[in-house]
């Protein structure tokens, strides 16, 4: 049974436990190495379905101007493929920053194909949405596959892999970091080597981003010091968010008491499975 309101439907964060920059095709795309950790918190976004076709934005990010926001170009396009050409009122409960590097807006994007897959009981399979996701942007597959994954090509070459569910203090300094403009930057390493899973495990990562945003952005650099005081610091990302694993949730909330006041921060735990996963489960077995 479809409810005309669904509320709730998770779109979680993710970090970027690595990120190293192997190559450049031809038509100016990265290639990629890199290990998506997902994380159990960040946006929420609810749904009411129309008697119309109208796709209505009524709450979220409304200084983007609509073509350009990914949730409501992720509904216009499942629509596009749909026969019913039935309408939502979507809400974005919005906690994630925006340019920090946590995937929020493809999340929102992901969450977005698979709710209205139900909702308008589209019937596309989960391998059809990750294309759908593609055209949308690089992260998004990820998020519709909704496993930790390893991942190659321009990111939408996905492995999934099973890590400790270990606990994360993300720390978000007062500034934004345009993924555009670093993957434009002249001095950003390109020709990173390939490796392989046993190479992340003995720990022969990096970000490759990290210099740069080091040099452009003082406020990044400065958080990640002051978090590699405690625990090993990373980007992620592009940025401008930075973080820590830690053993236990204890230690990293002391820590998160511990943030200077003019930067935000939370605690999160790893997720080997998308808590989207999760909720499409109980609305399949509604």
């Amino acid at each position: 049974m479809i409810d005309s309101c669904s509320r709730g439907w998770p779109a979680p964060a993710k970090l970027n436990l690595f990120l190293h920059v192997t190559g450049r095709r031809a038509d100016g795309y990265h290639l990629v190495q890199t290990l998506y950790q997902l994380l159990d918190y960040g946006d929420v976004l609810d749904f009411e379905l129309r008697s119309d076709a109208r796709i209505l934005r009524t709450g979220g990010l409304q200084h983007i101007p609509e073509e350009h926001d990914l949730v409501v170009r992720a509904a216009r396009l499942l629509q596009s493929r749909s026969a019913g050409r039935r309408g939502i009122a979507i809400h974005l409960r919005k906690q994630l920053p925006e340019a920090g590097g946590l995937g929020g807006g493809s999340s929102d994007a992901a969450t977005t194909l698979v709710a209205l897959n139900h909702l308008w009981q589209t019937g596309l399979s989960q391998q059809e949405l990750m294309r759908l996701g593609q055209e949308l942007g690089a992260d998004v597959p990820l998020f519709v596959l909704g496993q930790t994954a390893w991942a190659e090509g321009i990111g939408e070459l996905l492995q999934p892999v099973e890590l400790p569910e270990t606990w994360f203090l993300v720390v978000q300094p007062p500034c934004k970091v345009s993924t555009r403009e670093m993957f434009q930057a002249h001095d950003l390493t390109r020709n990173s080597p390939p490796i392989t899973i046993s190479s992340f495990y003995a720990g022969a990562t990096r970000n490759d981003f990290e210099p740069l945003v080091r040099l452009r952005h003082p406020a990044v650099a400065e958080a990640l010091d002051w978090l590699g005081q405690r625990v090993p610091a990373r980007l992620t990302g592009s940025g401008a968010c930075v973080f820590g694993a830690y053993a236990r949730e204890s230690t990293a909330r002391t820590a998160m008491q511990e943030l200077p006041g003019k930067w935000r921060g939370f605690v999160a735990r790893g997720r080997n499975r998308s808590p989207l996963l999760d909720r499409l489960v109980v609305e399949d077995n509604r």
